[in-house]
């Protein structure tokens, strides 16, 4: 059994929140995936590379890297049981036999000692408790000159759209739901740089990167989605109904002029850190 040191995200992650993005890794994947190009182009994974994928929720990014390293392997590592579970019928599904998942906190899994040539993350390395841990711990598990590229949120601008759309929500929050807590840890590009520094990587950099945010095919559907989320559902839990239905009424009109024949989107921005092991 591997030992667990976040044992708050393991509780969360193996609740409602990791139950919903098991049950919904399309919608999950399409608010994320439009990020993923410039996160595999600064990952430059070889064909026979080993990678590690970290927080890699239902194995989207893994199956990306799986492929790029087709005659190597990628490993997913996530601490929630119904997301890996996904992760893995997805991977048989799709018939991408070297792309494993592994349940686990990757702040203190033991991974085999300089084993991995790239370790990627699309968000997961966000939630860890103490940072300096997990990325040690990461560090050791990559091969010396091997690479490590992971994105992560920018604090949210007041004047972007999406603060706009979603403020009738936004003045409802209490506090960051369980699994959301942790989410801004890495939101400053100093705080990046000196903990992956302290940690032991070297040649760090952290540049901006913008990409677009599908919500969903229709406004309707978007708000739906968006109601169901953990750390919606976490706040509005003993709101009254017609508050929050005044709320979901309000964010469904702010979404219509985003409506096109693609979908709802909206800009969206993130922080992309590279970082190598010496």
């Amino acid at each position: 059994m591997q030992p667990i040191a976040n044992t708050q995200q393991a509780d969360a992650w193996n609740g409602h929140e990791g139950a919903h993005w098991a049950n919904n890794p399309d919608r999950y994947d399409s608010l994320n995936g439009g990020f993923n190009d410039a996160l595999f182009e600064a990952a430059a994974i070889g064909e026979r590379d080993r990678v590690l994928d970290i927080g890699c929720g239902t194995g989207q990014t893994t199956r990306l890297a799986a492929r790029r390293a087709a005659l190597g392997q990628a490993v997913g590592i996530d601490i929630s049981v119904p997301m890996v579970e996904r992760a893995r019928a997805i991977a048989a599904e799709e018939g991408i036999a070297n792309a494993v998942f592994e349940q686990g906190d990757a702040q203190v899994h033991s991974f085999p000692s300089g084993h991995y040539h790239a370790a990627v993350s699309r968000g997961g390395v966000m939630f860890f408790a103490d940072h300096i841990a997990a990325f040690t711990n990461i560090g050791g598990a990559l091969r010396p000159g091997g690479r490590l590229t992971f994105i992560c949120p920018q604090l949210p601008s007041p004047e972007a759209d999406s603060a706009r759309i979603f403020a009738p929500v936004n003045a409802l929050i209490r506090q960051p739901s369980p699994a959301q807590r942790g989410m801004v840890s890495l939101s400053d590009p100093a705080r990046i740089h000196e903990v992956l520094t302290t940690a032991g990587f070297t040649e760090v950099t952290v540049t901006s990167v913008e990409g677009s945010v599908d919500w969903g095919r229709t406004a309707d559907e978007a708000v739906d989605f968006y109601f169901a989320m953990g750390p919606v559902r976490f706040n509005l839990d003993g709101v009254h109904e017609e508050v929050v239905g005044d709320a979901r009424e309000r964010v469904r009109e702010a979404l219509r002029p985003y409506e096109t024949p693609d979908g709802v989107r909206l800009r969206g921005a993130v922080w992309l850190a590279t970082a190598t092991r010496p």
